[in-house]
């Protein structure tokens, strides 16, 4: 049995996640998220612990983490760098070292052709964020897992490829049952794919963009 902590617990690869641990294990969690009722479904289960919290408030993270044995990280916007920061100094100052993060591709300019340029201009709002929190995370001395999802998608599959982070990214989309399943392997395994990033994306998707888009 493990104590998990989901940061930003009310997205909807998070919620997959939240659902799986505690179907499929033993485990205890933390669920950190702003407006915690958002999730008061969980509020009378003795295996989760619900804070409403913002992850910039450093001191609230690393009271949460307290006795944690792994942080899944499933914060976004344009701020994430800053965002970012906040959980590795509330994770040294907890004693925490074990973290599993969500980025997105590009992060590491690793996505090739018409689509490398298309998801440039898509997202170019956020991309800034997760390159500060690719770096933040490289330079610091945790024991990261990033993770790259392509665009993601709500269909109730798990079917993904990886590649690492000097790899050209493939595809262009990704479930977030998928997402999640890699995230639930890492968390029962937490030797896998230490200090490395991942990208994930469902194979055979390649093209220019997104099929819905």
């Amino acid at each position: 049995m493990k104590k998990v902590m989901i940061i930003g617990a009310n997205g909807g690869t998070a919620r997959i996640l939240t659902e799986r641990l505690l179907n499929e294990t033993t485990d205890e969690l933390v669920l950190f998220l702003r407006q915690a009722d958002r999730l008061a479904q969980y509020q009378a289960n003795p295996r989760v612990t619900l804070i409403d919290g913002n992850v910039l408030d450093t001191e609230a993270l690393r009271l949460a983490m307290q006795g944690v044995d792994i942080v899944y990280s499933n914060v976004g916007g344009t701020d994430l760098g800053q965002q970012t920061q906040s959980i590795l100094n509330a994770m040294h100052e907890a004693k925490q070292t074990r973290l599993i993060f969500i980025s997105a591709l590009g992060a590491h300019h690793e996505v090739p052709g018409k689509f490398g340029d298309w998801n440039e201009q898509a997202i170019a709002a956020f991309l800034p964020g997760f390159r500060e929190a690719a770096k933040l995370l490289s330079d610091s001395d945790i024991v990261y897992t990033e993770l790259r999802p392509a665009w993601l998608t709500d269909d109730a599959e798990v079917d993904y490829e990886m590649t690492g982070s000097d790899e050209p990214f493939k595809g262009t989309e990704v479930s977030r049952a998928s997402v999640a399943d890699y995230a639930f392997k890492l968390i029962q395994n937490p030797k896998l794919a230490e200090r490395s990033s991942v990208g994930l994306n469902k194979p055979n998707t390649d093209g220019d963009k997104p099929s819905w888009m």
